[in-house]
């Protein structure tokens, strides 16, 4: 142990002589809000999202996710749970997630690739699930019209809306098909017979679903992809571990039918005390038109945007989304559309060090 212990010292001094230090781990976040959110990676949004009671919880949210770290308070479990802390891509009233390509048509949806790995408690009364929301119109807002549900996992005497209607095998598993209304919208549930840690799937799979049981039509459009988990009672340490999600379109890329999406970003920068403006142009390397062009990226600490143009920039600081306009949203191949921001900063003034155009990450110029 000491010997060991001794080695490692070395090594370290070692590595302190070479002028070599460990990269910097983004810090965890703790919410209490109870609409509190944050975002992860540049590309997905954490909520806390605790509708159902007035009792106090609070996620830890880190680099790939969120554990529930305070779950006070219990519900009936015969009815509505506590809340839905989650992770999502796309939309969530008016939330959306960094660079996103939701809303999306479902015809023109080719692969909705995601990942996701849960640690489970024993002593609460949950779900585990994914929510993917559907709408016959591409909102942002409020509450869509169809919900498909899929539990990982459930413990205590809990079950979906409505009632079972059958089984089902969905991309190569087995499960309970539940369906029936909140009073707000369909709801469309697959349980899993026993409990499921992790797994990759196609979310397209259990959309189909839902259209070949006249919940949903093909003209209509994905909002979100969420991923977390409904207690009834208690919930603390509760997580998720990893998540992914990806919406491709068209040819199975996210820029178009039968091509590829390929980008790149020029930034350049113009500074004066407490002060700078940005012009940002995005060129489309690839084969395939970009249409409603989205460019996400973070603003350095200290940074924060006043007024931009040729473009829509939200929030105004951290994790922001340029938007381009009814005039500009469209970039074809070999293209190149140019929006500007100007705002302030504290500190020393540095350009953001990644952009990704509408999920796909982008070269720099």
């Amino acid at each position: 142990m000491h010997r060991v212990l001794g080695a490692l010292l070395v090594a370290l001094a070692a590595v302190a002589a070479l002028g070599v230090t460990a990269p910097k781990a983004r810090a965890d976040t703790t919410i209490c809000e109870q609409y509190g959110t944050t975002t992860i990676q540049g590309r997905y949004v954490v909520q806390n999202n605790r509708w159902g009671t007035s009792a106090t919880q609070c996620i830890t949210v880190t680099d790939s996710g969120f554990r529930i770290s305070q779950a006070d308070g219990s519900v009936p479990t015969n009815g509505a749970p506590k809340s839905y802390p989650s992770v999502y891509n796309g939309c969530h009233y008016t939330n959306c997630s960094p660079g996103t390509s939701l809303p999306a048509r479902l015809s023109g949806i080719s692969s909705a690739p995601t990942s996701i790995s849960y640690t489970y408690v024993s002593d609460a009364v949950y779900d585990a699930a994914y929510d993917i929301w559907l709408d016959p119109t591409p909102r942002t807002d409020g509450v869509n019209k169809t919900e498909i549900m899929v539990w990982f996992n459930k413990v205590g005497p809990i079950q979906p809306v409505g009632s079972q209607v059958g089984t089902a095998t969905v991309a190569g598993r087995s499960w309970q098909v539940w369906s029936g209304s909140n009073g707000s919208n369909d709801v469309l549930s697959f349980v899993a017979p026993s409990a499921i840690g992790s797994w990759s799937f196609d979310v397209m799979d259990f959309v189909r679903q839902a259209i070949s049981r006249g919940l949903a039509q093909s003209s209509w459009y994905l909002t979100s992809v969420q991923a977390g988990f409904e207690p009834w009672q208690n919930g603390t340490g509760l997580a998720v571990t990893s998540f992914s999600s990806t919406v491709n379109t068209g040819g199975g890329t996210p820029g178009g039918p039968g091509g590829t999406l390929a980008c790149k970003v020029a930034y350049t920068a113009g500074t004066w005390q407490g002060g700078f403006t940005a012009d940002v142009t995005v060129s489309n390397t690839g084969t395939s038109a970009v249409d409603g062009w989205k460019l996400a990226f973070t603003l350095p600490s200290g940074q924060r945007i006043t007024n931009a143009w040729n473009a829509t920039v939200s929030p105004s600081s951290g994790a922001v989304t340029a938007t381009g306009l009814a005039h500009n949203s469209q970039i074809a191949p070999g293209a190149s559309q140019t929006f500007g921001f100007q705002g302030t900063y504290s500190g020393t003034f540095a350009k953001p060090d990644a952009f990704s155009l509408n999920g796909t990450a982008c070269s720099g110029a």
